[in-house]
């Protein structure tokens, strides 16, 4: 009788595993090794201060809502960042949120370090007072929010700045007449895999999968 060699056998398994997956109408999958695959994150331009004053600005995009009542949100530093003391001696951080028309400035301030560069001056950036940190915000920014230091969590790579929000400005231009904030208008942008890309149309709002429809 013929042995099976190592080729075949290869054959046969790959035919078995072709036919299961058709057999199931399952696409074919690849398993990588663990990492970062949540895409798309926000492309934000956080706003620091040390304790004499200096001021500095540090693109990131691992940032997000942790908590709603209260209203907390984190931002991930490595500590070799320049901005990483800064935030960690004065506790103070501003979220700036960026649009479209500011994209070169997000990435400049997330590749240059504030050890070489006036971010601010370089990137023609204006500088506003805050409601309730002594950080400046991004004036050219639809919306700032003004944080508060809470806790470092030392991770790994990154540590986790967890922040409670005191306030958040909005431009008042995206706001209509009965108060409501339209982002959209402002073109925000998203970070995915080294890229930066605008926001697409709507799908639909919160709740429409189970909304009746109207007669």
């Amino acid at each position: 009788m013929k042995k099976k060699t190592n080729d075949s056998r290869a054959d046969e398994k790959s035919n078995r595993s072709e036919k299961e997956n058709k057999s199931t109408s399952i696409p074919t999958r690849e398993f990588w090794k663990a990492g970062n695959m949540l895409y798309p994150v926000p492309a934000a331009i956080v706003s620091c201060m040390d304790k004499d004053g200096n001021t500095n600005l540090i693109t990131i995009s691992w940032t997000g809502t942790i908590c709603t009542d209260p209203p907390m949100v984190y931002i991930s530093v490595r500590k070799s960042r320049y901005s990483y003391p800064m935030i960690k001696d004065t506790e103070q951080f501003v979220i700036n949120i960026p649009t479209k028309e500011l994209v070169k400035q997000t990435d400049f301030a997330g590749v240059r370090s504030g050890r070489d560069v006036d971010k601010w001056r370089e990137l023609k950036l204006t500088g506003g007072k805050s409601s309730k940190v002594k950080v400046p915000y991004i004036a050219e920014c639809p919306i700032a929010i003004e944080c508060e230091l809470v806790q470092v969590m030392e991770l790994g790579t990154h540590d986790m700045f967890l922040a409670k929000v005191l306030a958040v400005g909005v431009d008042g231009k995206y706001v209509d007449g009965k108060g409501k904030f339209h982002l959209k208008n402002a073109n925000p942008i998203v970070y995915s895999h080294g890229e930066y890309f605008e926001l697409g149309e709507s799908l639909g709002k919160f709740g429409f999968s189970i909304r009746k429809k109207k007669l």
